[in-house]
């Protein structure tokens, strides 16, 4: 499969690596020489300096009838140009991305439709809508839906007092409808087995039923676990914005700091009820005192700067926040980020990326979640017909071992494997596998 990927930037730059990793025929574009620099160094793919929103580039063999064409750079005019030309010079699927809200909210329709864009990419609303799912379920660092959300996904810190800790899972008696699927410890992720069991500060995904899953994770932090009642966001950008909306919507009190007036104003016409944005610096101690920073059940850091965003985020915990989010643009900083003490790090890049993965493996893949900056992933795949995996006991497959098969779906219904599973075509399977070893783990179930 060949892909075509303009614009070298940091999301362009992520996204060629997946696909690269999964050994496809990637092409990159850009003007920037200098980016194009730091691509070919680093990654297995051919590059092109080129205007890629030129028909002089689409009749280069190696952009022309491209299977999928992906345009990110950061100007939405020049994204939908370059994805209406590709279509003409024979790209079969087009992506690309849009960062006006307004394009998102009153156009997306019209631009499929007539500019026959396959999918749009906006980062910043699927960031703002992934901190949303994991702020409304107490005690998650990650959550995430299949299925149509018959199954969830809830990822949870194991604290020293926890009933799941140190107990063989083999011995282990979790709720019905609920498996524990991956450990992450010590940077390191882990698919359990019977005799593996979970420790003190392992990161530990569990999957299931979403009923059992939400009662389940209820309880898994003890008082950790009510409803949320109160939040700051510090940077209305475009993440901050639509994240404060939502939760306002909801019923939570929102404070939103944000140092540039205009932005400033814009955010607090948006807002409704007791929620305010709040015009000043979101770094200054005594303002974040003063508004009641120790009382926030969580703090959200969505400046600009990695940097300035931990240092907000361990701020918030030392005056008294119960929980940080952080956003992170470079996504080697997550671990570290995570390793000193803030709750929950996201990466808007990453985010959009697993929908590229997702839409680009197709042949029955209907998502993918990224997982732990890209050590894992969570796919749901349908079982296509003539698959190896189909009609055939789970325990009889011999699966490798890099995967795990946690859910899936047949007729509506959503079900937990066990050994004798057989798994039949059309069922939503969603599972487990590690880094790198998808394509293989795919070759299953197509």
């Amino acid at each position: 499969m060949r892909v075509v990927i303009v614009g070298a930037g940091k999301l362009g730059y992520t996204i060629a690596e997946l696909l690269s990793g999964e050994q496809m025929e990637v092409v990159v574009i850009d003007r920037d020489e200098d980016q194009l620099t730091a691509v070919k160094n680093s990654l297995d793919v051919l590059t092109i300096v080129a205007n890629g929103a030129s028909p002089i580039t689409m009749d280069d063999p190696d952009v022309g009838g491209a299977d999928v064409f992906i345009a990110v750079t950061d100007i939405d005019e020049v994204n939908m140009v370059a994805c209406i030309l590709a279509k003409k010079h024979g790209a079969r699927h087009t992506i690309a991305r849009i960062r006006d809200m307004q394009f998102i909210s009153e156009a997306k329709d019209y631009l499929k439709k007539n500019f026959d864009i396959d999918l749009m990419l906006n980062p910043e609303v699927i960031a703002a809508q992934e901190i949303y799912r994991i702020l409304m379920t107490p005690a998650a660092l990650d959550v995430d839906e299949f299925a149509g959300g018959k199954i969830r996904l809830f990822e949870a810190k194991i604290r020293r007092d926890s009933p799941v800790a140190d107990i063989p899972l083999k011995k282990l008696t979790l709720p019905k409808g609920v498996l524990a699927g991956l450990i992450f410890r010590q940077r390191q992720m882990i698919i359990p087995h019977g005799d593996d069991m979970l420790k003190q500060h392992d990161n530990a995904y569990f999957i299931g039923l979403s009923d059992a899953i939400e009662k389940f994770s209820a309880n898994f932090a003890g008082s950790d676990a009510k409803k949320l009642a109160r939040v700051m966001i510090i940077g209305a950008g475009r993440i901050g914005r639509t994240l404060a909306v939502k939760l306002t919507e909801a019923g939570v009190n929102v404070k939103i700091f944000e140092k540039d007036r205009a932005r400033c104003e814009d955010m607090a016409q948006l807002l409704t009820g007791d929620s305010i944005a709040i015009y000043g610096d979101g770094t200054n101690v005594d303002l974040l005192a003063q508004e009641g920073i120790a009382s926030a059940d969580v703090v959200v850091c969505l400046t600009e700067d990695d940097k300035l965003n931990l240092m907000m985020a361990l701020l918030a915990k030392h005056m008294g926040a119960k929980k940080t989010v952080v956003r992170v643009y470079r996504t080697e900083y997550a671990d570290l980020i995570e390793t000193v003490g803030v709750d929950v790090v996201i990466s808007a890049r990453l985010l959009s990326a697993s929908e590229v993965l997702a839409f680009v493996r197709r042949g029955g893949v209907v998502s993918v979640s990224i997982l732990e900056g890209a050590r894992a992933e969570a796919v749901e795949v349908i079982v296509q017909s003539g698959a190896k995996v189909a009609g055939k006991k789970l325990m009889d497959v011999k699966l490798p071992k890099s995967c795990l098969v946690c859910a899936y779906v047949r007729k509506g219904r959503a079900a937990i494997p066990n050994g004798h599973t057989v798994l039949e075509p059309g069922d939503r399977t969603i599972l487990f596998c590690l880094r790198g070893t998808a394509k293989e783990v795919m070759s299953w179930f197509n």
